[in-house]
């Protein structure tokens, strides 16, 4: 008889549920959840895989005492980093890095578009007008990511063949050295040097996760430190940029153009003038969308079983108090 339980929230078939049984040993049961009946099920667990995406209580799963650990179905962690969470002994695990090659496409799409003017086009496609105008080219330019986690890292490598330079900010910068000696980035500041990389770069691209330090970390101040004309794309986290601020940029024409596939709030309200900005792309927080997404996040979770229960570190363990796992944590990448 199964003496523990894990709880899954994420869409599973039921061959994908096997998958998971089979690694979990008889030791455990496997129930699986869905958004209807997480906030209950999550108190039978000791360990939960997913992603709640309606209110959980956590205190009360804190001071059940039955969880032990957490593997996020997602690259974000600010459904479960929470307070509750943090200053307790739960493991945490997530999907950093994973969807890499899929939010690095997705940058592409929303930069290419604000480039190229795509927006303009596909407007004036619907009334049949066939009619030039301006557009900017990525060629020459230099490009600021800041945070060079996974989805940095795959972002540097597809513009390198395109752009001028790479600058990048990160946490942990003697780790990421490496890129700098093969080629992929010209330059790497640590996360407060944020403000020297602005006026530099032509395109901000932010991966940055959501943390205390980070929320709002992008508003007035830095993006008057842009050049003018400069573009900013969003695929972090859409609480790391003031809102107000960014369609101020953007109403004044300071900024050139922005592609979110993240916002604040998440949905954007209809009543934002975001929506009829003709250098604005949105896109539904998609980034990480693929037919791939399921098999690799349950490819991931099984290894991580095996971890748990041999009581070796688990791949994207995170540190609570950063929000985001150190390197050494960090999943092999293989793009």
């Amino acid at each position: 008889m199964p003496s523990e339980t894990i709880v899954t929230c994420f869409p599973l078939s039921a061959a994908d549920a096997d998958t998971i049984r089979d690694a979990a040993t008889e030791r455990f049961e496997v129930i699986v959840a869905n958004q209807e009946t997480i906030s209950e099920e999550i108190f039978k667990a000791d360990i939960f895989c997913g992603h709640a995406k309606v209110p959980v209580d956590w205190d009360r799963v804190v001071n059940n005492r039955k969880l032990k650990w957490i593997q996020s179905s997602a690259a974000g962690l600010d459904h479960c980093l929470v307070s509750p969470v943090i200053n307790s002994d739960i493991l945490v695990s997530g999907c950093s890095g994973l969807f890499a090659p899929q939010v690095g496409e997705q940058m592409m799409s929303l930069l290419m578009g604000l480039i190229r003017r795509s927006s303009v086009f596909f407007k004036a496609q619907q009334i049949k007008q066939f009619v030039r105008r301006p557009t900017d080219n990525l060629f020459g330019k230099t490009i600021g990511i800041a945070g060079l986690g996974g989805n940095g890292q795959r972002i540097a490598q597809i513009l390198r063949p395109m752009v001028n330079r790479i600058i990048a900010t990160d946490c942990f910068v003697e780790s990421a050295k490496d890129l700098i000696d093969d080629g992929v980035i010209d330059q790497i500041l640590p996360a407060s040097g944020l403000e020297e990389m602005l006026p530099e770069i032509d395109v901000l691209i932010i991966t940055l996760p959501l943390s205390s330090s980070n929320e709002n970390r992008i508003g007035k101040a830095q993006f008057d430190l842009l050049k003018p004309g400069a573009y900013v794309i969003n695929v972090g986290r859409g609480s790391v940029v003031e809102t107000q601020s960014m369609i101020d940029a953007l109403s004044s024409g300071r900024l050139g153009g922005a592609g979110f596939d993240v916002v604040e709030p998440e949905p954007l309200p209809t009543s934002s003038p975001l929506w009829e900005m003709d250098n604005v792309i949105i896109s539904p927080h998609v980034g990480a969308q693929s037919p791939l997404r399921i098999p690799v996040t349950i490819d991931i979770f099984c290894e991580n079983i095996k971890r748990f229960l041999s009581g070796t570190p688990l791949l994207n363990q995170v540190d609570k108090t950063l929000g985001f796992p150190l390197p050494e944590h960090r999943i092999p990448f293989k793009w």
